[in-house]
């Protein structure tokens, strides 16, 4: 049986989470659930954002759902990010971001996109000085790195039938790192094609990537790029599947899977009851399909999630939407389930 490590986190992850969990043990009977503790809630009761036995725990179930973190306003002595710990320490190298029209929330229908992002090097390394009143960040790419995460790539195109992979880089300007990137990318997509894997392909400048974000979105199939442009681009991504509270992710390493959704902790309404699970929940999903292979078994949990948004347009009902409570979502779900 799948055995899963749940860490709530911070603010509404300690809500949204045991609501996806919910569904996880509904469609997964006898699954194996483990908590554990990572946040700023953490750190201000053991000293440190992730725990030890937290690392051991996930490494142990191969498989974990993370909420939220919230973060100081101030530099805290001793204090890292929690779910930075989590990668790297896990050596989380790809962060996957599917992006898909929502009935009823997205402005499109149209939209079927993955982002896959390299996710432990680049300026994100955390290799950064302050002397003098000049402050510096080391910009990391390797190619140890970026074959990983360009296998990856390929391996969620050819695994998910998907047609075109589009490499998004600034190598005109960061010739060295991002041409190594650019580069290296290429090299495994060829060596693919030549073993007959067919698939387009092409390359975009970040700024150019971004404008098509907004104006030709449904033109994405597969996006693969560094750590940081990854982010930026999914985040404005999550914008045509109805915003980030709604949009799931999940980080992959070797053996090991950390399914998070992509919103923050929302400390404004955290406790209250009424931060939406959609996002944990199909975060949820992708770790049924990545880190357990139950591919049906996911689309059932997406499937549901679609279904009740599409019953709320069909009976002129979303302006209710944002007014149910987190449970009164999950109900809604899990009558379609």
């Amino acid at each position: 049986m799948p055995k899963l490590c749940v860490i709530p986190g911070d603010g509404i992850g300690l809500e949204v989470v045991p609501a996806a969990v919910s569904v996880l043990e509904l469609v997964i009977p006898g699954l194996e659930v483990i908590q554990a503790q990572a946040g700023w809630g953490c750190f201000q009761r053991n000293g440190v954002s992730v725990l030890p036995e937290t690392l051991t725990a996930i490494r142990e179930c191969g498989a974990a759902l993370f909420g939220a973190v919230s973060s100081p306003s101030k530099k805290v002595e001793g204090y890292r990010s929690a779910i930075l710990t989590l990668r790297q320490s896990l050596d989380l190298y790809a962060n996957i971001r599917p992006v898909r029209s929502l009935p009823g929330v997205s402005p499109r229908s149209d939209i079927d996109m993955i982002i896959v992002r390299e996710n432990t090097e680049g300026l994100y390394a955390g290799l950064e000085t302050l002397e003098n009143g000049r402050a510096t960040a080391t910009r990391v790419i390797t190619r140890a790195a970026t074959l990983r995460i360009a296998e990856q790539a390929v391996s969620i195109l050819r695994n998910l039938h998907r047609k075109k992979i589009s490499i998004v880089h600034k190598a005109n300007v960061l010739p060295l790192t991002d041409g190594l990137f650019r580069d290296t990318v290429r090299e495994v997509i060829a060596q693919h094609q030549r073993e007959g894997l067919q698939m387009e392909t092409d390359e975009i400048l970040l700024d150019l990537a971004a404008l098509k974000m907004l104006s030709a979105p449904e033109k994405y199939d597969v996006i693969v790029t560094t750590n940081l442009f990854g982010d930026i681009l999914s985040d404005a991504a999550a914008y045509w599947c109805g915003g980030m509270g709604l949009a799931p992710s999940i980080n992959l390493g070797d053996g090991v899977a950390l399914a998070e959704p992509v919103h923050g902790s929302a400390p404004d309404i955290a406790g209250k009851g009424i931060a939406n699970p959609i996002a944990a929940i199909l975060s949820a999903a992708l770790l049924v399909h990545y880190a357990w292979n139950l591919p049906d078994i996911a689309h059932q949990i997406e499937n549901a999630v679609e279904k009740t948004l599409a019953s709320f347009v069909e009976t002129g009902k979303m302006a209710s939407l944002n007014q149910l409570s987190t449970n009164q979502m999950l109900e809604e779900i899990i009558l379609r389930l």
